[in-house]
């Protein structure tokens, strides 16, 4: 009779995958992503540079084919229905009745765990009616959840004011007792850290006199420590010396532009910073074949990596924890399996 070392590996289904952003996590976190589902056709070809194409399912999750076993579904279901910039419609928007669709797939699955993030503004939206609503829904189908909303600049060590809910759920109580989100962290990393100063970007990202926004630029963006924004009819500094929050619609014209001052002028955030600055790895493909616009658009839609990572380590711990009461004296982490 021979020993061998398996490795628990949790199964994770991704739900509103995007590009992988929480996939990353949970996979740097030790679990295993089994399937994901995206709608959005470029965000796909990101997501499969990165990940591979054999468990990625395009589009709308309302049409796709039977989901396989998992233990954890995790998603970020669309928050465009709670945000404050989203008309504040709630669950008469259809894309807030997308999370009865992550209802419907507990429903059916019935996995160990449930990871979901949202705006800010889900916990109050309607007087807390929708938040209160979303909290039944997973009660009801047997979960014990816990939530907290998270700053990335003091949970993620990423300079970006980013203010997130996460909601955490177990179907085993014990999982939850286990289970506590992660402790505040002090920020080390500066914009400096992200953004590159010292050498040219494309000029493409530069504002020159022939911008509509060039002389109100020239008078307010004066420091190299700091992102800017231009909101509409004026910029904004940030004076706490980190990047305003990243939008979906940051590439698309000149509302909720980031900006920085380098040695060559006024710029854009390029691409590959503003996933920086989301705490997306440099290993990270962005696709050439995809535009800028589609690019910033992806990245300010995604989440801050290096934040979920720890609350997906948190939820791993958790339920190895549990494991090891049930293994006796055996190890949750590692379970020797008698093979015959």
């Amino acid at each position: 009779m021979e020993k061998t070392t398996s490795v628990v590996k949790f199964r994770v289904a991704s739900l509103f995958a995007g590009v992988g952003g929480i996939d990353l996590a949970f996979r740097n976190s030790g679990a295993e992503i089994v399937w994901a589902n995206e709608i959005d056709h470029d965000a796909c070809i990101t997501y499969r540079s990165n990940f591979g194409s054999s468990h990625m399912v395009e589009g709308d999750i309302k049409g796709v084919s039977p989901v396989p076993s998992f233990d954890i579904l995790a998603g970020g279901f669309p928050c465009q229905a709670f945000s404050i910039a989203g008309y504040r419609k709630g669950f008469t928007d259809p894309r807030g009745n997308i999370f009865f669709e992550v209802v419907r797939i507990l429903q059916e699955k019935r996995p160990r765990a449930v990871f979901l993030e949202n705006v800010k503004n889900l916990e109050k939206h309607d007087g807390g009616k929708t938040f209160k609503i979303i909290k039944e829904a997973l009660m009801q189908e047997g979960y014990f959840i816990s939530y907290s909303v998270m700053n990335a600049v003091d949970y993620g060590d990423i300079p970006q004011n980013r203010d997130r809910i996460y909601i955490v759920g177990f179907r085993d109580q014990k999982d939850l007792s286990n289970f506590h989100f992660p402790e505040r962290i002090k920020l080390t990393k500066a914009v400096k850290d992200i953004v590159s100063t010292g050498s040219p970007a494309g000029e493409k990202y530069y504002y020159r006199d022939s911008s509509q926004y060039y002389q109100m630029l020239l008078s307010e963006v004066r420091r190299k420590d700091t992102v800017y924004q231009i909101r509409r009819t004026y910029v904004r500094e940030n004076k706490s010396r980190v990047c305003p929050t990243l939008t979906a619609n940051m590439g698309s014209g000149g509302h909720n532009v980031p900006l920085i001052l380098d040695d060559f002028g006024i710029r854009k955030l390029t691409p590959r910073e503003v996933f920086r600055m989301q705490g997306f790895p440099e290993s990270f493909v962005l696709p050439k074949e995809l535009s800028d616009s589609a690019l910033y658009h992806q990245a300010g839609n995604s989440v801050v990596v290096p934040v979920v990572q720890r609350i997906a380590e948190n939820i791993i711990a958790a339920m190895l924890m549990t494991d090891e009461i049930s293994y006796g004296n055996r190890s949750a982490a590692v379970l020797q399996i008698e093979l015959e």
